[in-house]
């Protein structure tokens, strides 16, 4: 076994630690699990819905508890009051769509024959959750794969290490039946190790895309269906007619919030030369005015990175970045440390040369650049590896629909950014990755086809 410990950004200091489970103590949890899931899947889809809203319920009901504790894990200001709101949000949405989502597709009823294609449940779902949203990137898929009949095990970020036992203690206190959703404590070589035995039924991971690469390579030749979402350096693109004090605000907001750790977390922004100078000012003296700090401190408006490893990459991007000619906007801030502590960036004169400009970040930095007119700002945007969303500022539709409709990305959003609407699918292309979450094809990544033609007798 191996222990796994969660470090404080904070300070620094060992905040949790868990043991492993071994490879053959693994297996016989999810032999559990999926004993229980037969019966779980046998039951009424409400039913279903309700031990798991019950569960959600359940969830809500530590968010005193949570809350610092995610300050202490992944040092997300407390002033923030945590994540259940959007929780609650997505798991009520997956539950308003269960019944259509999972309804049998009829194709024909007549003299002869009955025709009809129902969804049925994978079996045991594997969840693999990151740690810069950890509630509501779990519930993304634990919902949905509980409400349509699978049993789930669910695999937690070691920085928020106690996030999947959270949950799945909640659940069983809700009701939901013994094994079916469990939390497991596992390393990078027993996690590989069990989806090469074919342990599950389906892998959903949110992380890396060296993270990606290692689970699809684990699945190879077991057929095990992987859906991922990984990196991102999503794109604003604030065009001459845009609400510029709206784009400002919730661009760099997009930017900056959570320090920056945001799977759809604006990275680059691209400003019609008319507005630029404007849009950099107001963006400048919003981001002066933060206040670095201790996440637990009310006061508090961006935290420490959740890791001093993570910084020092932002860090190396900037200082790249400055020494290539980039222009940075914002003087350190007395509460940089030089670790976890690091001083939100502004950058200008940047181009796509820049790693800054091309790698993720994850990190509380922004590049911002002028463009001539559209076509300059589409041939910018796509100029990317990744493809989770884009945001653009108009005032019009019709033409943020073309735009988008030339753009490689999962979402595309008009005159808003960085949120997940659950009524839509959830879902990236190019290394962002493949699969779908959310919405109703969400469930149909959560199933199967299963096709009846059935012959009446003469």
């Amino acid at each position: 076994m191996t222990a796994l410990r969660c470090i404080s950004p904070i300070d620094g200091s060992v905040y949790a630690t868990r043991e492993t489970v071994d490879f053959d103590a693994a297996r016989d949890r999810i032999r559990a699990a999926r004993k229980a899931q037969a019966d779980w899947a046998a039951r009424p889809l409400q039913d279903r819905i309700d031990l798991v809203l019950a569960g959600v319920a359940a969830v809500g009901a530590l968010n005193d508890q949570i809350v610092p504790e995610l300050a202490h894990m992944m040092g997300r200001p407390v002033r923030y009051g945590g994540e259940f709101g959007g929780f609650e949000e997505r798991a009520s949405k997956m539950a308003e769509l269960a019944q259509e989502g999972l309804a049998p597709i009829e194709v024909g009823d007549d003299a002869g024959f009955r025709r009809f294609i129902r969804r049925v449940p994978h079996g045991v779902v594997f969840v693999v959750a990151p740690w810069n949203y950890p509630y509501m990137t779990a519930i993304n898929t634990v919902a949905p794969a509980l409400i349509a009949g699978n049993a789930v095990i669910l695999k937690h970020a070691t920085q928020t290490l106690i996030v999947g036992e959270r949950m799945a203690d909640a659940f069983l206190s809700a009701g939901l039946p013994a094994d079916l959703f469990q939390n497991m404590f596992l390393d990078h070589d027993t996690t590989a190790d069990l989806i090469a035995a074919n342990s599950f039924d389906f892998v959903n991971f949110t992380g890396s895309v060296a993270g990606g690469a290692a689970m699809e390579q684990a699945a190879a030749g077991t057929f095990t269906g992987v859906g991922t979402e990984l990196g991102g350096k999503d794109p604003g693109y604030v065009m001459e007619d845009a609400d510029l004090d709206a784009a400002v605000a919730t661009l760099i907001d997009g930017a900056m919030f959570n320090s920056g750790q945001c799977c759809c977390g604006i990275e680059r922004i691209y400003v019609h030369e008319s507005l630029f100078d404007d849009f950099l000012a107001k963006a400048i003296e919003l981001v002066r005015g933060y206040k670095l700090g201790n996440p637990l401190d009310p006061d508090t408006t961006i935290g420490p990175m959740a890791n001093t490893r993570f910084a020092a990459e932002v860090r190396a991007q900037i200082d790249e970045a400055v020494a290539d000619g980039a222009v940075a906007h914002i003087p350190a801030f007395p509460e940089d440390d030089g670790a976890a502590y690091l001083t939100p960036q502004i950058l200008t004169n940047v181009s796509h040369d820049m790693r800054v400009m091309r790698d993720e970040s994850f990190g509380p930095v922004v590049g911002i650049m002028p463009v001539r007119d559209d076509d300059q700002a589409v041939a910018l945007m796509n100029d990317s590896q990744f493809g989770l969303t884009v945001s653009l500022w108009t005032r019009d539709i019709d033409r943020a629909i073309a735009l988008g409709d030339r753009l490689d990305t999962g979402t595309v959003f008009m005159n808003r950014a960085d949120y997940l609407d659950p009524s839509l699918c959830w879902t990236g292309c190019k290394n962002t990755g493949r699969g779908g979450g959310l919405s109703l094809i969400g469930y149909h990544n959560l199933t199967r086809p299963k096709s009846y033609h059935l012959k009446k007798a003469s």
